[in-house]
């Protein structure tokens, strides 16, 4: 099993957003590390830290988890959408998604610098200098670590 880190800007789409939702695919990632680890890497049932990005301050604010095998991303076909590509094709699409489950929201945020200040977690991708990818790995130990300085159990 692997964990992960997502990013959203909370006023687009917050862990709050996505607790209502229940589930939302993770339309309109358009870099392609990214879409790679969602398209080839991701498993069904796989925790992920939400990050609320573009925030003040920005951090980690819940727990979600995959929800399903990866598939094209819709938005891509959609010339009425802001994430369309018209080199895409329903034959070849170029950008892919999963869907993540609501799991939990922290009662309190862990910022970055919280993050960035703890030894225990300084390989951890978004803590590193000039990472900015919406969608990263994240080792099993800084995944329970963040869990344990949110005060949250994940569950197993």
């Amino acid at each position: 099993m692997r964990y992960w880190l997502i990013k959203s800007e909370p006023d687009v789409f917050s862990i709050t957003d996505l607790e209502k939702a229940g589930r939302e695919p993770w339309t309109g990632v358009r870099n392609y590390q990214a879409r790679n680890f969602m398209w080839r890497e991701m498993r069904e049932g796989e925790p992920t830290l939400f990050y609320h990005s573009n925030a003040k301050p920005p951090g980690v604010a819940g727990i979600a988890r995959v929800a399903g095998e990866s598939y094209p991303d819709p938005t891509q076909f959609d010339p009425a959408s802001e994430y369309f590509d018209p080199k895409a094709s329903e034959d070849k699409p170029r950008w892919w998604l999963v869907d993540f489950d609501f799991v939990a929201a922290f009662d309190q945020l862990v910022p970055l610098a919280t993050l960035k200040s703890d030894p225990h977690l300084a390989d951890m991708m978004v803590c590193r200098k000039g990472t900015r990818l919406s969608i990263t790995p994240v080792e099993a130990a800084h995944f329970k670590y963040v869990c344990g300085l949110a005060g949250f159990q994940p569950p197993d």
